[in-house]
């Protein structure tokens, strides 16, 4: 008996002995991941020259120390936005557009499907990008398009910007289609005018979409085309609500004065971009708030 209880106590001292010390198995400290700051991505609606109220938008946001990672555009927000993500500033940009006149991207031709050819607003782009590709620009950026004979949305995420961007802003019947890869393709805003749901695609966690589709107010229409021009703004109304639902903030200039095709108006388009966007700063800062925490 007393060997056994011997052999017992020997087993348990040898296993003690076998145990590390309560310091040595201690478990580490577990750091705290620290929190990736929210992925935000710019959603730039189609509205022809009510486009220009695009850079009134990058502007304040600018000044006010908010910087979209990624850049998502249609139509006319795809022009705004290719040379936004292409690393030009919101001052840049209005520079430009105060430079830009509308014969220097209007290549008009006989009526062949179009009477505008669009080569020149292709050439324009990426000219101002030194001919880089989307997927070289400074931003990831997408253009948005419609593939004519299916209707069906096109992403552009990669290949000639210049094109993608014609592609984006070619209004059926006013612009000839884009032949790309065998493909043709059309304006954007025949499928999402204000592409909130391409940006989730892409991986956003905060969309900011700016909608210039506003409600016309005493719009001059002097011709066939700003007539048929209005018609599709009026068309993209009704579309983009559905994707807007899904957007984090949605900026709204009050561009409903102004004409599709009236480019003296610039300098008052980007005013009411930059006024929508300072209204629209707390909403921002607490959307960023809230991602940032986690909730």
């Amino acid at each position: 008996m007393f060997t056994r209880a011997f052999f017992l106590l020997v087993l348990i001292l040898s296993g003690c002995a076998l145990l590390p010390s309560t310091a040595e198995t201690s478990l580490p400290k577990v750091q705290p991941i620290a929190r990736l700051p929210p992925k935000i991505v710019l959603v730039l609606g189609g509205g022809a020259v009510r486009g220009f109220a695009h850079i009134g938008v990058i502007k304040t946001l600018e000044a006010h120390g908010i910087v979209p990672d990624m850049v998502v555009g249609t139509s006319a927000g795809s022009v705004v936005g290719a040379l936004y993500a292409g690393g030009y500033s919101g001052f840049e940009l209005q520079k430009i557009a105060f430079q830009l006149e509308q014969e220097s991207v209007g290549d008009w031709v006989l009526p062949d499907r179009g009477f505008i050819k669009g080569e020149m607003l292709q050439n324009f782009i990426n000219k101002a990008l030194q001919n880089r590709p989307i997927e070289r620009l400074s931003k990831p950026f997408a253009a948005v398009a419609t593939e004519l004979q299916t209707g069906e949305m096109a992403v552009f995420r990669r290949g000639n910007t210049g094109m993608a961007v014609r592609a984006s802003s070619s209004i059926p019947g006013v612009f000839q289609p884009v032949k790309i890869e065998g493909r043709e393709y059309v304006d954007g805003g025949l499928v999402s005018p204000i592409p909130v749901r391409a940006a989730l695609n892409m991986g956003a966690d905060i969309v900011i979409a700016v909608d210039i589709s506003g409600k016309p107010k005493n719009v001059r229409l002097n011709d066939t085309i700003d007539i048929f021009l209005q018609a599709f703004s009026i068309m993209g109304q009704t579309i983009g609500r559905y994707e807007l639902a899904e957007a984090d903030v949605v900026i709204r200039p009050q561009t409903g004065m102004i004409g599709a095709t009236e480019f003296d108006q610039k300098h008052l388009a980007i005013m009411e971009g930059e006024k929508a966007a300072l209204a629209a700063l707390p909403l921002i800062r607490s959307k960023l708030q809230q991602k940032a925490s986690g909730k």
